[in-house]
């Protein structure tokens, strides 16, 4: 969850590392700090809340000496939001200061021996036992590369952390496991981070670190090693093809409605040469090496879950194939039945979620062949899958997930149009129809996405006084009212509730009246009239109804959204950035933080 940077160069380190945590700072922003050698002292600067209170810290301080630093900004887990409980943490002696990502699960334990021996805890951090740990094995004389080694090995858990030490001024060492970290390699400078945009302003070379590697990085030079031997090795340096404006706002007044404007072109990305229109195939050769599934279950969180309960449909209608979608918190710690020519697609936007990357490892141990889905190029879920499907979405930003979700779906596409090639159950025509209109879906998404904005607006203010929503939806649009309804919830703190509308006379229905709307999502499809039915029995009971439908829906209820239908499910497409947008206008007419809801971080790297 945590922002992490480490920077050694040429330049003041402090204004670097700031810059950094500005990007990171969707990852946690509970507090922040920064750790830096400066005249032979180890500096240390902390302030709870967003950024910008560490920033006013700072003002007016001479930080422009030291040219090696950390920072950190955090999202809470152990410990209250405060700044006794911000990183960076240091050892009594203030020798050395540590900043973490992930949780350290046997930390009372060492603790109790630490405190045993007279260390003094000045926070209530699980983090705060490494800084002391480190130091303890410092204290007999060992070099920092060795103390850091002996304390991963007592250490339980998940980390991503940096280390300064006034004992090597200059040099930060670092390690992972289960947590994600990035070497960032410029010229005459190198970066440590959480994630790329925390430095890409200055390179975009970068290590991809795995689990159970430590680095070692000065100005001029980086050296990879095995954690637990310290033995030496060889990283390949690779090269990012996006640049630092993918990363900004561009003129928009949030991430989030910048990433819902950018969903065309999300699409269009996720196309670029998977099509073969002609021969009505989707070209996915990352698949070649598997066979065909008896089965998928498809392992997945939050907004990812939502995409794969999309996809079972299509999975299960065009290919013919048995598709289980999985809560993969709830996957990871059943007793899942893995058969023989079963295969589980593991979704995540940055491909470091915790839960998803635990499903993995557990479908792998049983002999079950992965396919990661994901967005971030060599990310855990990339190097940890059999195969991968990148979603080429670009970097997201904002905290809740949009145009990830979209670059999703299309992909899930794909992989349904292609199984269903190979199974024989879907016709060639069909699959000439659905990528033809694939391909026309950007076009007529970018020129829909303002009126969407202006309507969205329109509603959102009629409906700013809600405490609660009923989302529904049913068959591929079930998943949608359940996204629709995170999105609310996220960003702007109004309850709501997804549910298939079938669903809603099996309990629901005891909350409608006139203070509780209804947001139904009815296309113009062969399940229309039951939506409509459903609808009839909500305003029966006084309740208020927005619809989004499609031209010649004939509803009759208070609010009708029309947007264009397009082939098939594809129209999943068209609402789904209706549903952003209404979100979006709510939470920004309330006067929410949009890109950095409370008790939210971008990426779940925690259980």
């Amino acid at each position: 969850m945590c922002g992490i940077i480490g920077y050694c160069g040429h330049r003041p380190a402090v204004p670097v590392i700031l810059e950094g945590l500005r990007r990171l700072e969707y990852r946690g922003y509970d507090s922040a700090g920064v750790a830096f050698v400066q005249q032979d002292a180890l500096h240390v600067e902390r302030a709870a809340g967003k950024l910008c209170n560490l920033e006013k810290r700072l003002e007016g301080q001479n930080v422009f000496q030291a040219t090696s630093g950390i920072g950190h900004t955090r999202w809470a887990t152990h410990g209250l939001p405060i700044e006794k409980n911000a990183h960076p943490h240091t050892d009594t002696a203030r020798r050395l200061a540590v900043i973490h990502n992930g949780i350290i699960e046997n930390f009372q334990e060492l603790k109790n021996g630490l405190q045993a021996c007279g260390c003094v805890f000045a926070s209530d951090t699980d983090t705060e036992v490494l800084a002391h740990l480190l130091a303890s094995f410092l204290d007999q004389g060992l070099p920092v590369a060795k103390a850091l080694s002996l304390t991963l090995c007592r250490v339980e858990g998940t980390y991503a952390l940096v280390v300064v030490s006034l004992d090597e001024p200059g040099v930060l060492y670092a390690a992972r496991k289960s947590s994600p970290l990035v070497l960032g390699v410029g010229v005459g400078e190198n970066f440590l981070a959480s994630d790329i945009p925390a430095f890409l302003t200055y390179t975009r070379d970068v290590v991809f670190l795995e689990d159970g590697e430590m680095v070692r990085i000065d100005a001029s030079s980086f050296a990879v090693m095995d954690a637990a031997t310290l033995a030496p090795i060889t990283k390949d340096v690779k090269r990012i093809t996006w640049d630092v404006a993918a990363a900004q706002k561009g003129g928009y007044k949030h991430f989030m409605l910048k990433e819902i404007f950018e969903q065309p072109k999300v699409i269009a990305d996720c196309l670029a040469g998977r099509v073969d229109l002609a021969a009505g195939r989707a070209l996915l050769p990352e698949l070649a090496s598997l066979p065909t599934p008896e089965r998928l279950f498809i392992v997945a969180c939050g907004t990812s879950f939502h995409a794969g309960l999309w996809g079972m449909y299509l999975l299960e209608q065009w290919a013919g194939v048995p598709t289980r979608v999985e809560i993969a918190s709830e996957f990871r710690y059943r007793d899942p039945i893995l058969l023989p020519g079963d295969v589980v697609v593991a979704i995540s936007q940055s491909g470091e979620t915790a839960d998803t990357l635990a499903g993995i490892r557990l479908a792998r141990e049983r002999g079950a062949k992965v396919i990661g889905l994901c967005n971030v190029v060599g990310s855990s879920v990339a190097r940890e899958s059999d195969v991968v499907v990148y979603t080429q979405a670009g970097p997201e930003i904002s905290v809740a997930s949009t145009k990830a979700m979209c670059s999703q779906l299309t992909a899930l596409t794909l992989l349904a149009l292609s199984l269903g090639e190979i199974t024989g159950r879907m016709s060639r025509q069909a699959r000439v129809d659905c990528l033809a209109n694939l391909e026309k879906l950007p076009s007529v998404l970018e020129a829909e996405l303002p009126r969407m904005r202006e309507r969205a607006a329109v509603l959102a203010k009629t409906f700013s006084e809600s405490s609660s929503f009923l989302y529904l939806g049913r068959g591929p649009y079930y998943p949608l009212a359940l996204e629709g309804a995170l999105k609310l919830k996220e960003i702007s703190y109004i309850h709501a509730e997804g549910y298939a509308a079938g669903e809603m006379k099996h309990g629901p229905i005891a909350l409608i009246d006139p203070r509780f709307p209804t947001f139904a999502l009815a296309p113009v499809d062969e399940l229309f009239p039951k939506v409509k039915s459903n609808l009839e029995e909500v305003q029966a009971r006084g309740g208020k109804i927005i619809a989004l439908t499609n031209p010649g829906s004939d509803l009759r209820v208070d609010h009708v959204w029309e947007i264009p239908k397009a082939w098939g499910p594809l129209t999943t497409f068209l609402m789904l950035p209706a549903l952003q947008m209404f979100a979006y206008e709510m939470a920004d007419y309330l006067g929410k933080d949009v890109d950095q809801p409370r008790n939210l971080a971008k990426s779940v790297t925690v259980e």
